[in-house]
């Protein structure tokens, strides 16, 4: 039997709890929480009482934000205690030092649950990929905005398939992390760090929520065969290096376009295994459990060892996303069709579905380009076309 201690016992806490259980040979000794739960007899308060057990190998931080989790998860590490976490935000934020710490004191920080849930992405590029060169990774990473797109594909509106995402748990009750996209941004971040094997903090990554699609942006997708998603991008061809967050109208013949409701779906491209698809459920109490957990059988099995977990301190040099090369769907007023004829040229694919507007996709140019042409327009909205 080995013993373990858990920092937070929310939703995914409790799951790491619950999974730990079912394994037959980790047991909880510690769960930190500053709450009292009667039902739960191990509660302590004190970050002290883990470190400081030398039955306490390992410990998994569910906490959540940059403190006390960043704190508490330096002294395990200065212990040798190994930590795994589901925290992206501290991974993006602090993961480089942390590993650093870790490697130090010769034990282990991993992550697996910080980016698409229980889909194991992470210990996949980490081992079966290490040899690859991977140029693109493309992903839906937001259960939350797929759940809302998913049913905004059917006929609700933004308003009410939120409400309804939140009344089924899977928006939280301020849900603008997961909506305006910096969930998804962290993730793309960490997914682009391990791939590129140079540091992406967040901050540079181009990031655009949902909050602006309307019905009306689904009926023309729904014309043009396509759907709605919010994508988290890491694409390095051509000596370039862009990272982006934004909705992108998604073709259906392109895998991603059958990943709905709180599932997420992973594409990468490497250049000796071409593409892969990774797919499963991003979110929920279970499923992200048990990532947390497969990383902490990594750490038993690896005790005494450090695991190169992919995190590097060099930074790597992000392209200007005003450089990349999209199709853009764009909407505008019907009164504009003269100067959009005028600066783009040719319309190809102009629709028309209301009597006060029509749509139409650009050719490939720069966002610096598509604004240029598009300047005096009144935009009602844009999206890429991957």
């Amino acid at each position: 039997m080995h013993n373990i201690g858990i920092l937070g016992y929310g939703t995914v806490g409790s799951g790491v709890a619950e999974v730990a259980k079912e394994t037959g040979f980790l047991h909880v000794k510690y769960i930190l929480d500053i709450r009292e739960i009667p039902s739960v007899s191990n509660i302590v308060n004190d970050i002290n009482i883990l470190i400081n057990d030398p039955e306490i190998k390992v410990i998994c931080e569910t906490m959540g934000g940059k403190e006390p989790a960043f704190t508490y998860t330096k002294l395990a590490l200065e212990k040798g205690i190994s930590v795994c976490t589901s925290n992206k935000e501290l991974v993006d934020a602090h993961g480089v030092e942390l590993s650093e710490i870790a490697k130090a004191h010769n034990c282990n920080y991993l992550f697996e649950a910080s980016v698409g849930g229980g889909i194991p992405i992470l210990r996949s590029l980490r081992q079966s990929c290490s040899h690859e060169k991977i140029t693109n990774v493309t992903g839906i990473l937001n259960g939350t905005c797929n759940y809302i797109l998913t049913r905004m594909k059917s006929g609700q509106e933004f308003d009410d398939a939120l409400k309804e995402a939140q009344a089924n748990g899977f928006a939280e009750r301020n849900p603008a992390a997961d909506i305006e996209g910096h969930d998804t941004a962290r993730k793309i971040a960490i997914l682009a760090s391990l791939v590129s094997g140079k540091k992406i903090s967040y901050e540079k990554v181009l990031c655009e929520g949902i909050t602006n699609i309307s019905g009306r942006d689904f009926a023309y997708s729904e014309k043009l065969n396509m759907s709605i998603k919010l994508l988290g991008v890491y694409d390095s061809g051509q000596n370039k290096n862009y990272v982006l967050t934004a909705p992108f109208l998604v073709s259906a013949e392109h895998p991603l376009y059958n990943v709905n409701g709180v599932f997420n779906g992973i594409m990468i491209y490497g250049t000796m295994i071409d593409n892969l698809m990774f797919y499963g459920r991003g979110a929920g109490k279970l499923p992200t459990a048990s990532a947390v957990i497969s990383d902490v059988i990594e750490c038993i099995k690896e005790s005494g060892r450090n695991i190169y977990n992919g995190l590097n301190e060099e930074i790597l040099n992000v392209s200007d996303i005003n450089q990349r090369r999209d199709k853009f769907f764009v909407r505008v007023y019907d009164s504009d069709l003269e100067k959009v004829l005028k600066s783009f040229g040719h319309v190809s694919d102009e629709i028309k579905l209301y009597s006060d507007e029509f749509a139409f996709i650009t050719e490939n140019i720069t966002l610096e380009e598509f604004n240029k042409l598009s300047a005096g327009l009144e935009i009602k909205n844009k999206l890429r076309v991957l």
